[in-house]
């Protein structure tokens, strides 16, 4: 008897324990994000849809060496490497990525890209409003991706063939 009345007891105590948490939160105010009106507060470390980095001279920081597309375990990431030339410098190294696909059908955000990226071309942004209808719009090239050029740097230099035979 004395056993069955410690569980009413314990019971008891759990759901008073409970409902006093419960009448905090009603009393609280509540918290509305007025969105699309507002934009949302996210956190500094929300991991959003990605972009490719420029260095402070306006040249693409990836060097193709595929350590993202390694690194992700969906295998959503896509890269086609080329070479920079004397008249077609992309980036500052080798080579550089001519092709960058993220097929955000498949892409779960675990950040493993940006972890294994050695010259941090690529990180989460803080966009969010991927959703679509239509599964080939998610299909983000690198032309999606990249960021603008930084004020006062000029653009990578990449000349015709034509403009280079003819001098």
């Amino acid at each position: 008897m004395a056993n069955i009345l410690g569980e009413v007891i314990g019971a008891a105590a759990a759901i008073a324990k409970g409902m006093t948490v419960t009448m905090k939160e009603m009393m609280s105010p509540t918290v509305t994000e007025n969105y699309p009106d507002e934009p949302p507060k996210l956190q500094e470390r929300f991991r959003g849809v990605h972009e490719l980095q420029r260095d402070e001279n306006g040249m693409e920081k990836c060097v193709a060496c595929f350590l993202c597309a390694a690194a992700c375990p969906a295998s959503c990431i896509y890269i086609e490497a080329a070479e920079n030339t004397e008249t077609v410098r992309i980036s500052g190294g080798e080579r550089y990525a001519k092709v960058y696909n993220i097929d955000y059908n498949r892409c779960i955000f675990c950040g493993f890209c940006v972890e294994a990226c050695p010259t941090d071309a690529i990180t989460h942004g803080h966009g969010f409003e991927v959703a679509s209808y239509n599964t080939s719009t998610l299909i983000k090239r690198k032309e999606d991706m990249l960021v603008a050029i930084p004020a006062g740097a000029q653009a990578p230099v990449v000349s015709d063939w034509s403009e280079a035979s003819a001098h």
